[in-house]
């Protein structure tokens, strides 16, 4: 993988990785000079401070076209806003304490699941603190409902709401610092410097921070303006640095929830039904499957039969023994077949006919399959339920929805459950639902002992969240080469949001430029961008059947939306006789997107010549104050889509990806870096080969053997992620950036070098699926005894 930053101009100097020096921005962006704000000492023995800020809405930017499409909802103040203003009045909860040691802790109010914001939070803090980077502490905050919005992870939205209340708590800090040490050494507070974690005299006498915490404090909460710095300043925003957790992760010290040791805690496990949301009607061999070896308790639960045992091992042996008579699923006999009917009898009509003699259309339709939300770390909670009170640890992005929901079915005050949010490997969406942590509540009051719940692979990938089946049917009227309208109907299976989202949603109802929608039209119009001057533009959706258990993939809609409209842009393209690029950049609605497209366009070499069977693509996407370009090159030959590996779907070959990127303020361009490369593998695995097959009311996957997401042998062996200067002095949004924009540029190539436009996602998708399914009873399969064979 190779990084490049964009070259420098009047205004900007590119960051470097490591230690180097920092991405500088020297103006300001409009509306983004503001630099006072107001802060609190609080009341404790050492230095604790907290922040109080206000928020501006941003204005879309202008833009030329010759016919010019109306700014949409999402473009007046998307979803990613909405959240940061629902936050700001509880910003000056977030508190930063300095220790004696001399060390800075902050208690993130996020979920921290391998996206990198414990690096990043704790790098805004050093910044603004003056403190070296080790030297600050940031831990995941217990569920605490007085945050109300502001203990939601989601919508890419953590770097952009948290990253002026960090700044603001921890400038106000050093102030403080500052002056309990002109007292100390009576000199006027103008004359001392902060470096390093101590202040300077102008003698040089060194005070450092850990002496000076304890005479910074106060005993009683004090309002204080505070100045921040000049972004021209920075020395740690800015730079490409590792993680903080680096270390933890690579030797095995970090500390997942399977990791907590938490007395009597005995691994747990659940026999699932063999169709989604089945019942459980009666166990024949309850006796016997309790007698097993290292076998604790069995016990009837709402989602199936709970076994706990010694050993994870011994209760994959019990679930594998029981014997169970299952009710019916919630989507009984339910297949791809007979869901995309559905879908199709539910599509909105599209409005706009193309005028016969006077103008032409592009129409299009597209599927797109289930996805799995399933995550590396497979679901998984630890719950001890007392009769008045509980405890909970597991990686939640929605602690406090969580809190509220495991207490009601519990019948225990909020006050009563205490929720500990731990890390997460992986997320993707799946961790905004609590569901492993309310079962394992519901196991522990069940058996009145505390239980470590993990979820088999297989239960993730059969019973767990999945990324809705959806149809985009597409219209573009285009005349004398330039495009009239534009119409997209996206119909999908109903994404469940019950996680938090939508309290936000109606709290902020007054702010949402959206008319009287439901709450997944009002979502899906706060998300949807159309970065493109298309003339009259409406992109609407609808929703079908709620028996599906699903929830907010990375980018929700997004990457079915744009990878839909960047084909139709391609065959716009083609029809007219224009170039695929010239045509994009000449309709793109702002600098920024063009930029990113520029620089993809040069790095890439759009338009070589390339050998039959082979393509390129372009894409761009655009949200959450965030812009995007991807240009992918694909093999489609018949010599690599035959290619044979052992258990391995193996198909079209990505050969190579160059991906540019504008977040307004890169905090840490190497994490952006990582966050970009994650997304063009879930983009390629979404165009390509990630798909769920429904049979009979269960999906077949089991396993990533046949789930067949992106692997080693998918992955383009060039790929080129370049850092734009910053184009603000604020972060935008990057968590899920890349999903759409890979998505698009890897089907638009996929057409280039196959001549067609695809239409069925993933392209792999199909009947009989590639691999031979597990069965459904048992619903986990037994531990592997094969495992030295698997790796060579």
């Amino acid at each position: 993988m190779a990084r490049r930053d964009s070259g420098r101009d009047d205004h900007h100097t590119s960051g470097t990785d490591g230690a180097g020096p920092p991405v500088r921005h020297a103006g300001h962006a409009p509306g983004i000079g503001r630099r006072r704000f107001l802060g609190y000492v609080l009341a404790a023995p050492t230095l604790t401070v907290a922040a109080r800020i206000g928020g501006e809405a941003l204005a879309p930017q202008e833009a030329a076209a010759l016919v010019p499409s109306p700014p949409g909802p999402a473009e007046l103040l998307d979803l990613n806003e909405l959240l940061t203003v629902a936050a700001l009045p509880t910003s000056n909860l977030i508190s930063v304490r300095v220790d004696a040691d001399g060390t800075a802790h902050f208690a993130l109010p996020r979920a921290e699941v391998g996206q990198g914001i414990t690096t990043s939070s704790a790098m805004i803090l050093a910044e603004e603190l003056d403190l070296p980077l080790d030297r600050v502490r940031v831990t995941l905050a217990d569920a605490r409902p007085e945050l109300l919005f502001n203990q939601l992870t989601g919508s890419s939205n953590t770097t952009h709401s948290t990253y002026t209340p960090i700044r603001v708590a921890a400038a106000l800090a050093r102030a403080r610092l500052l002056r309990a040490a002109s007292l100390a050494l009576g000199e006027a507070v103008d004359t001392l410097t902060t470096k390093a974690g101590a202040v300077v005299s102008p003698t040089g006498t060194v005070l450092g921070y850990g002496e000076l915490a304890a005479r910074a404090a106060a005993v009683t909460d004090t309002a204080v303006e505070v100045t921040l710095k000049d972004p021209g300043g920075f020395r740690v925003i800015g730079t490409g640095q590792r993680r903080v957790d680096a270390l933890e992760a690579v030797t095995g010290r970090k500390q997942f929830a399977m990791d907590l040791q938490v007395p009597d805690a005995l691994p747990t496990m659940v026999c699932r039904p063999p169709t989604i949301n089945g019942t459980v009607r009666s166990v024949t061999n309850l006796a016997e499957v309790r007698a097993m070896p290292g076998v604790t308790d069995v016990v009837t639960v709402s989602t199936g039969v709970a076994v706990r045992g010694r050993t994870f091992g011994q209760c994959i042996d019990a679930v594998r023994a029981l014997r169970v008579d299952w009710g019916p699923g919630t989507v009984e006999g339910a297949s791809d077949a007979t869901v995309l009917e559905e879908l199709h009898r539910a599509e909105l009509p599209l409005v706009v006919p193309p005028l016969p003699l006077l103008t032409k259309a592009v129409d299009a339709r597209f599927t797109f399959h289930f996805a799995s939300n399933a995550a590396l770390e497979t679901n998984c909670a630890i719950a001890d339920v007392r009769a008045d009170s509980a405890e909970i640890w597991s990686s939640l992005k929605s602690p406090i929805v969580a809190q509220e929901q495991i207490a009601l079915a519990l019948g225990l005050p909020p006050a009563a459950v205490r929720v500990h949010v731990t890390e997460g490997g992986g997320s993707f969406g799946r961790r905004l639902f609590s569901d492993a942590a309310r079962e394992a509540a519901e196991i522990s009051r069940a058996l009145g002992k505390p239980v470590k719940l993990m979820w088999h692979r297989s239960d993730d990938f059969r019973q767990g969240r999945t990324h809705p089946m959806s149809t985009s049917r597409v219209r573009a009227t285009y005349a004398l080469g330039e495009v009239l309208t534009y119409e997209q109907r996206h119909t999908s299976v109903a994404t469940d949001f019950g996680h938090g989202i939508g309290e936000v949603l109606t709290a902020e109802a007054a702010r949402l430029p959206v008319a009287d929608l439901t709450f997944s039209e009002t979502m899906f119009q706060l998300t949807q961008v159309s970065p493109y001057h298309l003339g009259v533009t409406t992109q609407l959706l609808a929703e079908t059947d709620t028996g599906f258990n699903t929830g907010s993939m990375r980018n929700i809609y997004s990457p079915n939306v744009r990878c839909a409209q960047e084909l139709v842009m391609d065959e716009l393209a083609r029809r007219t006789g224009q170039d695929g690029y010239e045509m994009r950049r000449r309709l793109l609605k702002d600098a920024r997107t063009r930029a990113v497209l520029d620089r993809v366009a040069e790095a890439g070499a759009w338009g070589r010549n390339m050998s039959a069977g082979t393509g390129q693509g372009l894409a761009v996407h655009t949200e959450y104050h965030s812009a995007l370009a991807v240009l992918a090159e694909i093999d489609c030959r018949p010599g690599t889509v035959g290619r044979k590996l052992p258990d391995a779907y193996t198909g079209p070959r990505v050969t190579k990806v160059v991906c540019a990127v504008d977040v307004g303020l890169a905090v840490n361009p190497r994490g952006l870096e990582a966050q970009m490369m994650g997304g063009i593998a879930d983009g390629i695995a979404l165009a390509l080969t990630s798909g769920l097959h429904l049979r009979d009311g269960a999906f077949l996957e089991a396993s990533w053997d046949q789930y067949f997401y992106t692997r080693q042998w998918n992955d383009p062996p060039e790929l080129e992620i370049i850092v734009m200067p910053p184009s603000s002095d604020e972060p935008g949004g990057a968590g899920e950036l890349a999903v759409a924009g890979a998505m698009a540029a890897v089907a638009c190539a996929y057409g280039r070098a196959t001549g067609t436009m695809p239409t069925v996602f993933p392209v792999n998708h199909g009947e009989p699926p590639a691999f031979t399914p597990l069965p459904l009873v048992p619903p986990v399969p037994a531990s592997p005894t094969d495992g030295r064979t698997r790796t060579v």
